[in-house]
């Protein structure tokens, strides 16, 4: 079905807690193993209603924050999911509780009953207000950002629209682009300071009524961390900081020779070539014409995802005021639907729209069918797998979105991951940082992020634009106010993209088929299950960073 065709209609909360008490009690009384499996089956098609008219809900409020229906609608969600989430939790309760749990188990497997004993530990009734808040709060940051309106170039821009200016070819551009976005949220920054306050303090009171000192450990239950812990991700931020951030300083040095510069600014990040960056050729229409016949030449199912996601308008990429920043991959499971959302601004990262988020949504088209439904759903960093390592699989095809700058694109590519991940590592350990010292003043936080800034990306030169060189560029990232702890799964999935590359160098069809085999399992592995499984070392392996690190080293130098 056509996204503007779904139908949408307000679940109604008494109706929906009367519907899951009476398929709790259902599950309940079951007298056989068949009986439960037939009970399940039952929550399973309701909590699929139920989740497709919220994520219909949602999408429709991203595309137009002004929309006071579906503001409405979000703002209702918000309050109603909370209150809703003890008769799910008491349905968990009953799943893992079951007398023919080995009957399930032994038709599901176990992975669905350790992920439900991880949800469990992330709720108790007493803390539904603050969910509540919690909620709010991240609602109130998204729609701040979104309203964005900045007076710039004789233009009144969103801070999608404006970004593009990072890459001028005129400095002086450049720099104005960044002051003109950094002046907006420094007029801001008391009221971006007083929210992330707010959210820190709520999420320690969850964390405190939930039997922990500090919100790290929730927030790593939230994640469904279900194959490692802080320690290994600590030792990983580690292998970046030896392994990865010397690569990073090369490519940056690099950088600054290219575009004659001494000091390489805040505003000189993002500008890689004198003479301007790959950009995409072409109108929107364009690319998505060539978006069709890569997939339809990269395989037979992407082929087939392509014509479907094309076919069912699940696509929605041009940015205009009131559509909310960034972009994402959401899940319509009713409609059996994928559905990407993004802000083209003409520069490489449209390009990526048809990479990155098509490899979401191409995993989530091959699941649809999976049941349990649950078992369709995969941890963060393995979703990030899927994505990233698509980004490289697309290479062959990309001549075709960037013509005589294609080489550009590939170094723009390759560099970007690697700078990226000294930076997704450094939002990491700032997020430690905050919960596990949720007293910290405002100065303080600013003063850590710049001390970070030092150790993870030492070619930036801060000065010149206050809003970065007080160390308030994590106010700028939306995952730290609505998804701690999320950020590290870009940087684990960045590695193993980067593996599935470099395999691909050498062999492209057998890359490809260990990519399409970990896809396939969804989530019915874990993560290092399903890095084992496709033949490759996990992130957390002592020499797999340099291993990547030095395969890229090998490229660059060959270049």
């Amino acid at each position: 079905m056509k996204f503007s065709q779904m139908p949408y209609e307000r679940p109604q909360f008494d109706a929906v807690l009367a519907q899951m008490e009476g398929l709790l009690a259902e599950f309940k009384a079951a007298k056989s193993a068949d009986d439960a499996f037939a009970a399940y089956k039952k929550y399973d098609d309701a909590t699929k209603e139920l989740f497709s008219a919220i994520s219909i809900g949602r999408i429709r409020h991203t595309l137009d924050t002004n929309d006071k229906f579906y503001d409405g609608e979000k703002a209702y969600f918000d309050e109603m999911l909370p209150k809703l989430q003890p008769a799910m939790k008491a349905y968990t309760q009953a799943l893992l509780d079951s007398p023919f749990r080995a009957e399930l188990e032994k038709a599901w497997g176990t992975l669905l009953f350790d992920n439900a004993e991880l949800q469990l530990k992330t709720f108790k009734p007493e803390i539904v207000p603050d969910l509540q808040e919690e909620n709010r709060l991240s609602s109130e940051y998204s729609k701040l950002i979104a309203s964005a309106q900045i007076e710039f170039d004789g233009k009144t821009l969103t801070l999608a629209q404006i970004r593009p200016y990072s890459e001028h070819p005129d400095r002086a551009m450049r720099k104005a682009a960044v002051e003109a976005t950094g002046a907006w949220f420094m007029e801001r920054a008391e009221k971006f300071d007083t929210l992330f306050d707010e959210l820190v303090k709520v999420r320690t009171r969850i964390a405190e009524k939930l039997g922990h000192t500090h919100f790290t450990q929730v927030g790593y239950y939230r994640m469904q961390r279900n194959c490692y812990d802080q320690a290994q991700v600590a030792k990983f931020r580690e292998g970046v900081i030896n392994h990865i951030v010397p690569v990073a300083l090369r490519l940056k040095n690099e950088q600054k020779q290219r575009i004659g510069v001494d000091s390489l600014k805040f505003y000189d990040d993002a500008f890689e070539y004198p003479e301007g960056n790959a950009k995409p050729m072409g109108t929107p229409e364009d690319i998505f014409a060539h978006g069709k016949k890569m997939y339809h030449e990269l395989s037979d199912e992407t082929a087939q995802f392509i014509d479907f996601m094309l076919e069912n308008e699940l696509f929605d990429v041009l940015t205009r005021p009131g559509k909310q920043a960034g972009g994402y991959c959401a899940s319509i499971p009713k409609y059996k639907s994928p559905f990407i959302f993004a802000n083209f601004n003409g520069t490489a990262g449209d390009i990526d729209v048809l990479t990155h988020e098509a490899g979401h949504a191409f995993a989530g088209y091959l699941a649809k069918d999976i049941y349990p439904s649950a078992l369709r759903y995969y941890s963060m960093e393995t979703a990030e797998v899927h994505s990233m390592a698509m980004e490289f699989f697309t290479w062959p095809w990309v001549e075709g979105f960037f013509g005589d700058a294609t080489q550009k694109y590939y170094q723009q590519h390759l560099g970007g991951a690697l700078t990226f991940i000294p930076y997704g590592v450094m939002v990491d350990e700032f997020q430690h940082h905050m919960y596990n010292n949720p007293e910290l003043t405002p100065a303080r936080r600013n003063a850590l992020w710049l001390e970070l800034e030092a150790k993870y990306r030492p070619w930036l030169d801060l000065t010149e634009t206050p809003f970065y060189g007080e160390g308030r560029r994590w106010q700028a990232q939306g995952h730290i106010f609505s998804s701690p702890f999320y950020y590290i799964d870009y940087c684990l999935a960045q590695i193993m993209a980067l593996s599935f590359w470099a395999d691909a160098q050498k062999d492209a069809k057998s890359a490809w088929e260990k990519y399409r085999r970990l896809v396939g399992f969804a989530g019915t592995k874990t993560f290092v299950e399903l890095v084992q499984d496709a033949g490759l070392p996990t992130p957390f392996e002592a020499d797999n960073v340099k291993t990547v690190a030095d395969a890229a080293v090998e490229w660059l130098d060959g270049r």
